[in-house]
Parts: structure tokens; C-alpha cells; sequence
């Protein structure tokens, strides 16, 4: 089932399908299909340190609508940008329309794969914004290649879609991501987040009832300089951490394998920055194991206090976070409508994801609206979010 607030949306990606495409001479009905864009609720820089994740696909997504062709062309229509582009299935070089390299990285992943497609027609768009942490990427590389594998008949099961979908954006975008985005996107269920293991990839579902909170993302409009330095630093960070920590336990293969006590029990050998970069992380895994405890508990309460716990550590033991992250955040400390507040995603900008009772929603809103143009003189974003099923046909 479409969310309500995406009708508009999906019919007007309809309406341009319908337009561009009139003169086609393909006699294949179009068909629609949708990818959602995600969140994550706890567990923030752990998926490179093989630990758990905790996100969810929401109510924000990207839709193709899509038609098989006889010959083989790709003609594509980006109805957000109102740009086309016409490239042939034997022509992968890279695009002159950079918005184009994902629908291209799906069409190689194909051809590795050894599997076989005709030309197709597709118009695009959606409302998952851009920039926000919502990757609106890996929502658009699931969608087309979900959408593929229906109308051609690939025989791909969800698991090898997300796998393919991240080896598009690592090998043809150039984009070393990890595996949650897509596998948010794709394998996301109604009111539940996914606990994903990032190093066997087991998953398992846990609930999230919306009736008397939701989610509300306040977006910075900022995206600060430092963000890719800084993230392969802390990366290099809790490799030297295993490093140094392996030579007490040979076993440690990650920070996965390591607790909070023996992080603790060896600071002077790690020193200052790596142990707070491993304290964290190894707290983090950890939070997100409790979380999901508290939430088969119904204790929305607890977990809102490990999303606080969880902005504490990224801002002053990962130090990944940036003044307007934490100025909402703080912000947020004296509402008790508020539950849990904390930055999303990589740092040094983006969206922080509260859990606000639904009755106060938009005062809320207001309220943070004016606090942070007041602040920062920048207009505030907020998007509520539902969390939805993930990739699927529209029917």
C-alpha cells in the first residue's frame, strides 16, 4: 500500500511517463515500483566494525515508472530535474548527466552477473530528500534494479538485489558504502526496525509502534568539510584499535569481538583517541542490542535515553558531530514530549532524528524552527517520517 502523502508524488511521475513516452512504439503497459529511503535509530559508524545497525524504511521514496522496450535502448526521463537521457545497453561508459551513473552502475551489475535484458523506458522521481541522510542513492539503485528483475524476469531474490545494488555503487560510482542502505531500503517491514548483524548479515525484525510517538528529522541544511577526512580517520582509528587490542586476545578480528571493559582495561596502551574512538563503538554495538531488548519491552522510554547516550558519544568520544547538531540536540533536553534525540549518519552535518509524542508534533516543529533560525539564521526542514514496508511494486 502507497503511504497517503506520496499519491501526489507517484501521480505526477505517472503523468510525466505518460507525456514523454507518448510516441513510444513499445506495446508494453508501464508498471510502477517504489524503493523507500531510510533512517537508523541506534548504531552509528559500527557497520564498518562489523557490529549491529538498527534502521527502517520509511514513508519518503523514489518510484520508476517502467516499460519494456523491443531494442535496446535505455531512455530515461529524471522528472524531479526534467532531464532526459538515452544511452544504449552495449554503451556503459560513464554519462554526461551525472544524475545517470546509478541507473547505468544497475545496468553493469546485470551484465556481470551474466543475466540478459532488452532496452527499457522508465520515468523517475520521488520525495526522499536529497542530502538529508535518507539515502535517496541507494533507494534509486534498489528501485531499478527490483523493477528489472520483475519485468525481465531475472530470478533475483531480495538478498542478491541488495548485494548487487551495493556493488553497483562501489564499483561504478565510486562510492565505498557499506551494505545498509540498500538492505534497509529493500528488506524494510511496517512499524519495525531491522537489527542487521554487518558481518554475517543475519537480520531480525523488532517493533516500533508509532501511535503515541513518531519520528521527526530536523535537517541543518549543512554539510561541513571535514565529513570524508574525518570518516576515513576513524576508520584507520578502530583499525589501530584492533590492532593494538589483538595483542592481548589474538582472536579480536573487529571491534565487534571487543567489550567495553577490555577497551577500558588497556586506554594508556591505546591512547587518548583510539580508545575513545573504541569506546564508543564498542558502547554503541552494545546500545543497539539493548535498544532492541527495550522495544520487546514496549520501554520507548529507555530506548529514547540510548539515542541521548548515542549523540553523546558521537560528539564527544567519535567527535563526528558539529555545533548545529548539537545545538538541536540540546534543544530538545528541556521537552519532555521528546523521548530521544540524536544526529543521523555519517557527522558534521545532516539531520538529528527525534522521537516526539504525536500530540505535540508541531509544536515542536515550531519550536525548533525558531529556536535554530534564531541560532544560526537558516531555515529548518522537518520531516515526519512513517516507517513503511521496503522495496515493492505499486500496484
Amino acid at each position: 500500500m502507497i503511504a497517503e502523502q506520496n499519491n501526489e508524488t507517484l501521480s505526477h511521475i505517472s503523468d510525466q511517463y505518460a507525456r514523454v513516452f507518448k510516441d513510444s512504439t513499445t506495446q508494453a503497459a508501464p508498471r510502477t515500483f517504489r524503493s523507500p529511503g531510510r533512517i537508523n535509530l541506534i548504531g552509528e559508524h559500527t557497520d564498518y566494525n562489523h557490529g549491529f545497525v538498527l534502521p527502517a524504511s520509511v514513508d519518503k521514496a523514489v518510484y520508476f515508472v517502467i516499460a519494456p522496450r523491443e531494442d535496446d535502448q535505455v531512455l530515461l526521463h529524471a522528472v524531479d530535474l526534467n532531464e532526459d537521457y538515452q544511452f544504449s545497453l552495449n554503451d556503459l561508459s560513464k554519462p554526461s548527466q551525472t544524475w545517470a551513473v546509478y541507473q547505468l552502475s544497475i545496468i553493469e551489475q546485470i551484465h556481470k552477473k551474466g543475466l540478459k535484458i532488452k532496452g527499457f523506458q522508465a520515468a523517475f522521481g520521488g520525495d526522499v530528500p536529497l542530502g538529508a541522510g535518507l539515502s535517496s542513492s541507494a533507494a534509486l539503485e534498489c528501485c531499478l534494479l527490483f523493477a528489472l528483475n520483475e519485468v525481465f524476469e531475472l530470478g533475483l531474490d531480495r538478498f542478491e538485489i541488495v548485494k548487487m545494488a551495493q556493488k553497483a555503487e562501489n564499483e561504478y560510482v565510486g562510492v565505498q558504502c557499506g551494505i545498509m542502505d540498500q538492505f534497509a531500503s529493500t528488506f524494510g517491514q511496517e512499524a519495525s526496525v531491522i537489527r542487521l548483524d554487518c558481518r554475517s548479515l543475519d537480520y531480525a525484525y523488532f517493533p516500533f509502534p508509532m501511535e503515541e510517538y513518531r519520528l521527526v528529522l530536523c535537517d541543518t541544511q549543512v554539510k561541513h568539510s571535514l565529513a570524508d577526512s574525518a570518516y576515513n580517520t576513524r576508520r584507520q582509528e578502530c583499525e589501530q584499535g584492533v590492532a593494538t587490542l589483538r595483542e592481548f586476545d589474538p582472536n579480536i578480528a573487529s571491534l565487534r569481538d571487543v567489550s567495553p571493559e577490555l577497551v577500558a582495561q588497556h586506554r594508556d596502551k591505546l591512547g587518548e583517541a583510539v580508545y575513545m574512538r573504541c569506546k564508543y563503538i564498542t558502547e554503541e554495538i552494545k546500545r543497539v542490542e539493548e535498544g532492541c531488548q527495550d522495544l520487546v519491552d514496549g520501554d520507548l522510554k529507555s530506548f529514547g535515553r540510548k539515542m541521548y547516550e548515542t549523540h553523546q558519544g558521537l560528539q564527544h568520544e567519535y567527535l563526528v558531530s558539529c555545533p548545529e547538531l548539537d545545538f538541536l540536540v540540546d534543544q530538545t533536553l528541556s521537552m519532555p514530549e521528546v523521548l530521544g534525540a540524536r544526529m543521523m549518519g555519517g557527522g558534521f552535518g545532516g539531520c538529528t532524528i527525534n522521537l516526539v509524542a504525536v500530540n505535540h508534533i508541531e509544536a515542536f516543529e515550531a519550536k525548533m524552527k525558531d529556536a535554530y533560525r534564531q541560532a544560526f539564521n537558516i531555515d529548518l526542514p522537518c520531516y515526519k517520517v512513517r516507517i513503511t514496508e521496503g522495496t515493492n511494486e505499486v500496484m
